[in-house]
């Protein structure tokens, strides 16, 4: 494939890889929130419902520029050896609204959505947090690994999951992001050591009990968009401060936020906004436990993207 076609240029996923470092991700998402964008303001996302899966269209103009990623869902890939999430990102120039470039949409995901976890937990985690539990075998889970390296110097790294191999690969897999951690499949009884948490799954129900989680953790949720479907216990919900990316988002589309509040551990006005934890509006929590509950807006593929050309 020729890198450019009439003045589109085509980025794939080695450039992006080559072009744009997890830090540098994590610094685009950090300096988009620090310089005022509010995700309040992003242009709604539309979610589609298609045989064997989900179509997203996810537009976004910030910073005098334009994007629009086409992604797809299909819960049936992981089993075929296939990524759950695939899609393409149309750059558009912010004045002329003509398309610039063509980006693995697939790529971009990959690293956007660890670089959203980092750059706000790198903000709300204790200086010192050092021991990381991912529950999760997926790509996602291992680039989270990569992503947390980034921003704090782990000190020890447990994966769970449900099938011993994928497990043992997932491990294998993240070794290079954190070399000096001791590094092992884990149980979910190495909850209750961690100081961060990240939950990559597609569980519909709590991957583990709120008694686990120690006051000083940070918790990262990002395995659904769904309303109905949550990976943490809503009473940790409940006692912990929420991050989310905004709350016409939390109110739709975060499961953990939305199962919460029909169980009256939490009203949405408790939760706070990325924008709000950026401006200093809100200062972190240092007495409870700290979530970041995202679902994926389009702003941050922007933010990211415009890295590679």
């Amino acid at each position: 494939m020729p890198d450019v076609i009439e003045d589109l240029t085509l980025v794939g996923a080695d450039r992006i890889a080559e072009r744009i470092s997890m830090s540098a991700a994590i610094a685009a998402i950090q300096n988009t929130l620090r310089d005022g964008f509010d995700p309040e303001d992003d242009l709604a996302r539309q979610i589609l419902d298609v045989p064997n899966g989900q179509l997203l269209l996810m537009p976004a103009a910030a910073g005098g520029a334009v994007g629009q990623k086409f992604a797809t869902v299909a819960p049936g890939n992981p089993a075929r050896g296939l990524e759950r999430i695939q899609a393409v990102y149309i750059l558009v120039d912010g004045e002329t609204l003509a398309p610039t470039a063509i980006l693995d949409g697939t790529a971009l995901t990959s690293l956007r959505t660890p670089a959203v976890s980092a750059a706000c937990a790198d903000v709300l985690a204790e200086q010192d947090a050092a021991d990381l539990v991912v529950i999760g075998t997926g790509p996602q889970a291992i680039r989270h690994v990569e992503a947390l390296a980034a921003i704090r110097p782990l000190r020890t790294v447990c994966i769970i999951g449900r099938d011993a191999e994928r497990t043992a690969s997932a491990v294998d897999a993240s070794r290079s992001y954190a070399p000096d951690a001791d590094m092992r499949a884990g149980t979910i009884d190495d909850i209750a050591n961690a100081t961060l948490i990240v939950c990559a799954t597609t569980a519909s129900e709590p991957l583990f009990p709120s008694a686990l989680v120690r006051d000083n953790a940070t918790i990262i949720a990002i395995g659904s968009h769904e309303p109905d479907r949550t990976e943490l216990d809503p009473v940790l919900v409940g006692r912990s401060q929420v991050v989310v990316e905004s709350r016409r988002v939390a109110r739709s589309e975060a499961g953990d936020v939305i199962v919460a509040v029909a169980a009256g551990m939490l009203r949405h006005s408790d939760v706070v906004t990325m924008n709000e934890l950026f401006t200093g509006a809100v200062a972190p929590a240092s007495d409870r436990p700290r979530i970041v509950k995202t679902c994926g807006m389009g702003w941050q593929d922007l933010a990211v993207a415009r890295l590679a050309v």
